[in-house]
Formats: C-alpha cells, structure tokens, sequence
C-alpha cells in the first residue's frame, strides 16, 4: 500500500538510506548478541555506539558542521528517528542524540562553554543529564525549589536543591542544573561531574529497566562564568529544546508504531486458526485498520512539524500536539498488535512484550500527554 507520508518521506532519502544500512549491517548483529532477558544496553557498548554513529555523521547531524554535526535539517533528523524506530533495533535509537547527548541550551552559552562542553557532546564524545524535575515538582517544572546565590566575596555561585528522574546521571561528565535565582526566574548552569557537594541520592528503575536518580546539591560551589545563557534565561532555552525534543520524541514513536503494525500485518497473514490466516476475520482487521490510519495521521502530523521547524516556525503547540498524538498513537498500535498475537506477543523475549513496556514512557517524558493538551489548549485561547 503507498502511504500518503512517503511524500515527506521521500525527502534526505540517501540519508535515510545510509542510516539504515548502518543499523542493518552493524546494529543489528551487536543487538543479537544481547540476552533478551536483558532491559538495559551495557554502558560500553552504549559508548560504542553513540561515537560509531557521530564518526558517520548521523549522530547530532543537526548541529552545524562547525560544531562537529552535520548541519542537516529537522526533517532529516525527524526522518533518522522515525527509521530507528521502525528498525525493530534496540541499539537504533543510540545511534541518534538523546537525552545525554548535545542539548540546544548550550547553543547560548559562551565559547568557552560551547568548546568544553558542547562540542564533545556532538562528537559523542562526552555525556550530559539534564536536572529539572524535582520532587514537588513533576510537571509544573518550573515552579523551583533548587536555589542558586552568588557569593558577594568570591562571586562564586552556591547552589541547594533536590532534582528527580535524572537520567544517565551516573555515567555524565557533567549535568545542566535549572536553578531559581532570587526574583530573576530559572537560570541554567552546567556543573561538572565530581563537583564537591553534588552527589546522586537514590536510584529507581523503570518498567523498561532504564534507571533513574536522584540528584542532590548541598552548597555546590560553581565559578561565576557556569551560568549558561544569562541569568533568568533557563525557561525560554528549556522550552525551544524541549519542543525540539519533542518532535524528536514524537518520530521515534511513530516508528515504533510502524515497526509494531508490520509485526501485526505479518502475523495476521501467516497464523492460522479456524481453517484460515486471522487476518481473514474482521475483529483482527479492525485492529490493524485503525492502526494503519492512526500510523499515518502520526506520521504526517510529524513530519509536517518538523518542515515548519526548518521554515522557522518553531511554536510550541505545533511540537506539543505531534508528540501527544504520535506517543498516544504508538501506545494505541503496540497494544493493539499484541492482541492480535495473543498469547506469542506476551511472552517474555517476544519484540512486543519489550515494546509493550518501553512504549509506555512516552507518554510521560518530555512532559505528559496531559502537559501538551495544556500547551495546545492555551494556543487555542483555553484556559
């Protein structure tokens, strides 16, 4: 069936087309070689795989080529994730900046800060965490109770605060902290791995086994130039990174959707019950109908957003609405595949048994289904 998406989809097809063999020829077999009973990729071959991609130009391809990236567009990179999610590999999405990798926040930091932090970052070089969330927090993540003061002797700044859900704090060489300075709002700032008084509390793991941590600053002492952006800039950078996360997030999940309905179709053509392939019987249909259309609303909602990125309409709504319906919609189709298969796609080791449980998250990072319909309700004049 030709799918209205591959109008979109044919664009930075050679793109597309060398990510793909990379995940083909090298991903594919080092994920083989991985139990299936185990959730979390080892760090080294996480290491492996980041710096591999950004030696091949896929790896933060976004970022100017003066950077180390490859200047590519959004919808390039929108493309990238959707392919390693529709791959099936898990190894895939590594292969594309995540949540450890380069952060548009650092874009407004200094020379210094882009050179010692950012640059690294883009070579794949180096990790990163971002440290918003706190406890009393959650999705109002703004309203801070991390504080930041700066010495009026050394003129060093001095920050206290307690942040949640960090991940891949144990394993960053350096965290971006938003902090609450005084009356001036959130103020970002990057702090070093064994920084004195910054410390991981408790850890947590998710129902996909990813862990998460806790992260703890008592009197962490910082030089006055770790300020990133400017004080009480933190929120508008935060909010243009999350939006490109977002659309980022929303790609992913509409791969994995499409990777999910080609395990149901495939499924359906083949099993056998009643003296006929179940794809025959119209409760079966129903399900792998929906999911097509819904696929495909995700797919070109997505895409449509990320070509208005790269003709510089960056709204956050736009964002917000493809990531909710694109995440919504890749839970939807995973849960609907499984039932297609019955008992086979619950079992333990089965794609969809590992996909059932990690799909499940993106709902919830990059801020819930019930944050974007907020975002999207005020661009309507709600509320």
């Amino acid at each position: 069936m030709s799918a209205p998406s591959s109008v979109l989809e044919g664009e930075h097809r050679e793109i597309v087309g060398a990510f793909e063999d990379f995940v083909r020829r090298e991903l594919v077999p080092l994920a083989a070689e991985l139990p299936p009973e185990v959730d979390v990729v080892p760090a080294d071959l996480h290491d492996y795989v980041r710096t591999r991609s950004a030696r091949l130009g896929f790896y933060a391809g976004d970022y100017p080529e003066e950077l180390g990236g490859a200047g590519m567009p959004m919808l390039a990179i929108v493309l990238l994730h959707h392919a390693a999610g529709r791959s099936g590999c898990r190894l895939a999405p590594l292969a594309l900046t995540g949540s450890d990798g380069p952060s548009p926040i650092l874009r407004n930091g200094t020379d210094e800060q882009i050179k010692r932090y950012l640059e690294p970052l883009v070579r794949g070089e180096a990790t990163r965490c971002l440290a918003l969330t706190e406890p009393a927090t959650g999705s109002d993540a703004f309203a801070l109770a991390t504080t930041a003061r700066q010495d009026p002797v050394t003129d060093e700044w001095v920050l206290n605060g307690q942040k949640t859900f960090v991940s891949h704090a144990d394993r960053a060489d350096f965290a971006i902290v938003i902090a609450r300075v005084g009356d001036h709002g959130p103020t970002a700032f990057v702090v070093p791995k064994d920084t004195p008084g910054m410390r991981i509390g408790q850890s947590y793991e998710g129902m996909s086994g990813e862990p998460v941590f806790e992260l703890l600053l008592d009197e962490v002492r910082l030089p006055a130039d770790a300020v990133i952006g400017g004080v009480g800039m933190a929120m508008g950078d935060t909010i243009d990174s999350l939006s490109r996360g977002r659309i980022a997030v929303a790609a992913m999940c509409t791969g994995i959707a499409e990777y999910a309905l080609q395990l149901g179709v495939d499924y359906a053509r083949r099993r056998v019950a009643f003296g006929e392939t179940i794809g025959a019987f119209q409760h079966v249909q129903e399900h792998l109908v929906t999911s097509a259309a819904d696929v495909e609303s995700a797919k070109l909602l997505t895409f449509a957003c990320a070509r208005l990125v790269d003709e510089g309409v960056t709204n956050p709504e736009n964002a917000a609405l493809a990531k909710l319906t694109a995440s919504e919609t890749a839970v939807r189709v995973v849960d609907r595949s499984m039932q297609v298969h019955g008992g086979a796609g619950w079992l333990r080791g089965h794609p969809l048994e590992r996909l059932y449980r990690h799909v499940r998250v993106m709902t919830i990072i990059d801020g819930t289904s019930e944050i974007q319909k907020v975002i999207v309700a005020r661009a309507l004049g709600l509320g």
